[in-house]
């Protein structure tokens, strides 16, 4: 079999790579316009990165790619944000990637995005991303999945996943992962009796120290402050890590160790999207990373996607 190639858009840190490479697919080229995302993934991979804002991509020079990924900026259809879809400038980006496929007719597409997509407009949004595919001459297949119930991680984050073929025969070998038993909770994940730099610790002088310290008694709950105030989760799943970490310090989940109460680490934060222990996070500012953590995928879950992919792909 010849390597599968990977041209990665929206690259973020390499989420949706990792994935295609653990299953065997070489990534050639990959995109990312945000700077700390963009240093993080050229420490972990070694296929070209061009750190540019799509709109400047000139297809002409992405090379000749069997699949083409794009984790899209989800921001203007989460239901966390002002929902406005294509009228948001980061939305209309999808129409870049339409352009880019066009071009370059990739054999398979795999788009991942917030699983509220769907119901975007009334569904307008998602009517209208179906049918720029299809009316480029791919066969479509769309699914929400959960990462804790297709990915064995301890974390609540549905996504929705779509898988397009240019050879309309393959979808039907194709077909999405079915659930699997959750195995891990949060403390297969982090560590209570491991000191972590004091910088993840709450002190006396944060406005919610006080708060914290009362509504955080326990050592088996996660919690993390919302609009609502702080919220707890059982210890079995963590919430969903969401790029506000990075805008919103205090939005990262925590948790009551030996120590105090704390922050999750980006490492910890990482190990909950499913990254190996060996993942490599640089030098950079922490905001970033936290930022481009939780704008990245569920490993696993795109693992058992991209399987599924290459085995239909190379079915003929």
């Amino acid at each position: 079999m010849k390597d599968i190639t990977v041209g990665s858009l929206f690259a973020g840190i390499g989420g949706i790579d990792l994935a295609f490479e653990l299953e065997g697919a070489k990534v050639t080229w990959a995109n990312e316009i945000d700077f700390v995302a963009g240093e993080v993934y050229r420490h972990n991979f070694k296929s070209i990165l061009v750190n540019e804002d799509i709109r400047n991509i000139d297809s002409a020079k992405v090379p000749d790619i069997d699949i083409l990924t794009a984790g899209f900026p989800c921001q203007p259809f989460s239901i966390m944000g002002k929902q406005r879809g294509f009228a948001d400038s980061r939305g209309n980006l999808f129409f870049e990637i339409a352009r880019i496929i066009k071009d370059k007719r990739p054999s398979v597409i795999f788009l991942e995005n917030v699983k509220n997509l769907v119901a975007h407009d009334n569904g307008r949004t998602f009517k209208k991303i179906y049918h720029t595919l299809a009316e480029l001459g791919y066969a479509i297949k769309y699914q929400v999945l959960n990462a804790t119930q297709h990915g064995n991680l301890p974390q609540e984050r549905s996504r929705i996943f779509v898988v397009a073929f240019r050879n309309i025969s393959l979808i039907h070998q194709f077909s999405f992962p079915k659930e699997i038993a959750l195995t891990k909770s949060i403390n297969d994940v982090i560590s209570r009796k491991e000191k972590k730099h004091d910088f993840y610790y709450y002190n006396p002088s944060c406005r919610y120290y006080d708060k914290l310290n009362e509504q955080i008694c326990d050592k088996k709950n996660i919690y993390r402050i919302d609009d609502s105030g702080i919220a707890k989760r059982a210890w079995e799943i963590s919430p969903t890590l969401k790029a506000n970490m990075g805008t919103y310090p205090d939005r990262v989940p925590l948790i009551r160790d030996d120590f105090g109460i704390r922050k999750l680490t980006p490492y910890e934060c990482l190990a909950l999207q499913g990254f190996p222990e060996s993942y490599y996070l640089p030098r950079l500012p922490i905001d970033g990373i936290y930022k481009a953590i939780g704008n990245t995928v569920a490993v696993p879950v795109v693992q058992r996607i991209a399987r599924n992919i290459i085995v239909a792909a190379t079915h003929l």
